[in-house]
């Protein structure tokens, strides 16, 4: 049973029950319901609802107010109305550039699996290890079951990616997945139409994009290709199928629809995806396979480096989705990767660093960061010591860099490889054995991440300064107060100033156009109508949630403040056009530090309001919150004084 289950019960009840809900998302303090007649809805029982703080009705939704609890609530009204977890999507194209949607597919396609993968690809490459040590023989029944436990996902792979593409293209996801089988399917495989038989005769003849053509579809040709296990073509197939769904959904009856679109789906779908789509997105795959390897033969050590100085930059913007196919492409159908492999030496760099930084800060707070962030390196994941401490610092980044691309480049002078998908940090070493048995690319590995370390630790020892005032993290107090009756029971009162993340007008909160903002119900503070597109930390402290709309931030301070930044009204309803994040949620954030940028022309032009609610949301915990008296701020400017 939820916490929140009889709660969203009675909000469920009240809205007029799981019939008149069309659809449910939730931003960052409240339940946003579709409704088909609101005026079904119980307001007056819904806002004298525990648990709830207020209704509001804006933008076509029934908004039900809950406060920072509202994923939980969320998760427990999900199942009483018939709708899974990110199952309410637009079928708009995602904002921003053409490059920054490619990513976002990419990501949205690989994250749900990437957890699966790494664990499958671990097994495979400790099956392959413990046979080159001797343990067992790859004849054993143990070593087939642990190969098929390793291998399944990887030969299957267009059945999961098609899964996670159509819930990405807003595709049914079953039909998604049949059409991953469809292309897993034995008889239609290349390797399946040419056993035994003779080609009827070859297309594109002397060119790197040569076919053999065995069979054909009702007099067209049909190109020999072997789908199982790849990545691209199933991702084609499966937008092409999304835009055929939506276009017979438009015509077919109701009555019917529930069989004859998907059926009508696949009809156009397969053989479009078999005779053309599959085929031109293999051709584009070798495409971009002899393009990277042409840089990579020009000089393997260059293009090694390339990739190991410049890894982390991308991993910060979320770019690095973009080379994940390629790896996996390589992978797939040359038996290894040893083009986008370099970056391997940037986990170690990172880690180095980090471990260097331990030993020279006096810092406290940022040695007790230091030493679990090394670790959780060592094993792959870097984001936090990347977030927390190095982009921070600056020097220590750029250090990391500069390492990882002398690591990079000395794998690409030896051809470091990886033939199996999985692992993290030195977990990947078991998928660094060649196929054969011989131990030389460990070696290499392993001398890599030895030179890589040594270079980035040493370097950091080195290099790095802490700043004057750096050994004290603390955040601007002042003592004294001139209220009576204020002061704690030790009797010293402390006053934390939250400078403001905005540049621009100071509102006062009860003057926005937003009530459950403006009564205080959420937490007090202050607002700001913004002069210019960006929002800046307005303390040092971590970011608790950035939602995935990017108009709400939520951070905790050093000094305990839970505060919310709400870009504009209502613009949860953008779904993130306008706005773009450079930090993430669980980042460690300096005072000053950019966060977010948002489009002020582009949101007034949607008709959205400008005004930025800067709340406290635990302002229960303090004596007083109280917002500046001052008309105008700058960044970095007093915003809001908490008495504690």
């Amino acid at each position: 049973m939820g916490k929140y289950e009889k709660l969203a019960h009675d909000i469920v009840s009240n809205v007029g029950g799981k019939s008149n809900v069309i659809s449910l998302t939730h931003c960052i303090t409240r339940l946003r319901f579709k409704l088909r007649d609101e005026s079904m809805a119980n307001d007056d029982v819904l806002k004298n609802m525990d648990g709830v703080v207020t209704v509001m009705k804006s933008g076509g939704q029934y908004q039900v107010v809950i406060g920072n609890h509202v994923p939980d609530v969320y998760a427990d009204v999900l199942p009483l109305i018939g709708q899974e977890e990110g199952a309410a999507q637009t079928e708009e194209a995602p904002s921003g550039s053409l490059f920054n949607r490619f990513i976002d597919i990419i990501s949205g396609i690989f994250q749900p699996i990437l957890g699966i993968m790494a664990a499958c690809g671990m097994v495979k490459g400790l099956n392959a290890l413990f046979v080159a040590i001797g343990l067992y023989s790859d004849t054993c029944g143990g070593y087939l079951i642990l190969n098929a436990i390793g291998d399944g996902l990887f030969n299957f792979l267009p059945l999961f990616l098609g899964y996670t593409a159509a819930k990405k293209f807003n595709l049914k996801p079953m039909i998604g997945l049949v059409i991953g089988a469809i292309m897993c399917y034995p008889s239609i495989q290349g390797s399946a139409l040419s056993a035994g038989s003779e080609a009827l005769y070859t297309l594109f003849e002397g060119t790197m994009f040569e076919s053999a053509v065995y069979t054909n579809f009702f007099g067209i040709p049909l190109i020999a290709m072997d789908y199982t296990g790849t990545v691209i073509p199933v991702i084609f197939v499966v937008y092409f199928a999304s835009k055929c769904e939506k276009f017979f959904k438009k015509f077919i009856p109701d009555l019917v629809k529930f069989f004859f679109v998907p059926m009508l789906t696949l009809l156009v779908a397969i053989p479009a995806g078999l005779l053309l789509i599959g085929p031109l997105a293999s051709f584009a795959s070798t495409l971009i396979a002899e393009a990277v390897m042409t840089v990579r033969n020009f000089s393997p050590m260059l293009a090694g480096a390339i990739v190991g100085l410049t890894w982390q930059i991308l991993v910060i913007f979320g770019l690095h989705w973009g080379f994940i196919p390629v790896y996996i492409n390589n992978i797939m159908t040359n038996g290894y990767d040893n083009v986008m492999m370099p970056f391997f030496a940037c986990t170690f760099a990172t880690s180095a660093v980090v471990l260097a930084i331990f030993f020279k800060t006096k810092n406290r707070q940022m040695k007790e960061m230091a030493l679990p962030n090394f670790i959780s390196g060592i094993f792959g994941v870097t984001e936090p010591a990347i977030y927390g401490i190095l982009l921070p610092l600056k020097k220590p980044f750029i250090i990391s860099c500069i390492a990882g691309g002398i690591g990079g480049g000395f794998y690409g002078a030896f051809n470091f490889r990886k033939f199996m998908m999985g692992g993290m940090g030195i977990f990947e070493f078991p998928a660094m054995i060649e196929p054969d048995g011989s131990m030389g690319n460990l070696l290499v590995a392993i001398s890599g991440v030895i030179l890589t370390m040594i270079i980035a630790f040493a370097a950091t020892m080195v290099l790095y300064r802490e700043e004057d005032g750096t050994e004290d993290a603390s955040v601007s107090v002042s003592a004294g107060s001139d209220e009576p009756g204020c002061a704690k029971p030790d009797g010293i009162v402390r006053k934390i100033e939250i400078a403001s993340p905005i540049k621009g007008k100071i509102l006062k909160l009860e003057t926005i156009h937003d009530d459950a903002f403006a009564s205080g119900a959420l937490g007090m503070g202050a607002a700001v109508l913004p002069e210019k597109g960006e929002v800046y930390a307005p303390a040092d402290g971590v970011i608790t949630t950035l939602f995935p709309t990017l108009h709400a931030i939520g951070m905790e301070t050093d000094e305990g403040a839970e505060l919310l930044i709400h870009i504009g009204l209502d613009t949860v309803q953008l779904e993130g056009k306008g706005f773009e994040a450079v930090i993430h949620q669980g980042d460690r954030v300096k005072k000053g530090q950019l966060m977010v940028k948002f489009d002020m022309n582009f949101i007034k032009a949607q008709g959205y309001c400008l005004e930025t609610p800067v709340i406290v949301v635990n302002t229960d915990d303090y004596l007083e919150v109280a917002g500046s008296m001052e008309q105008n701020v700058a960044v970095g400017g007093k915003l809001i004084t908490i008495v504690k």
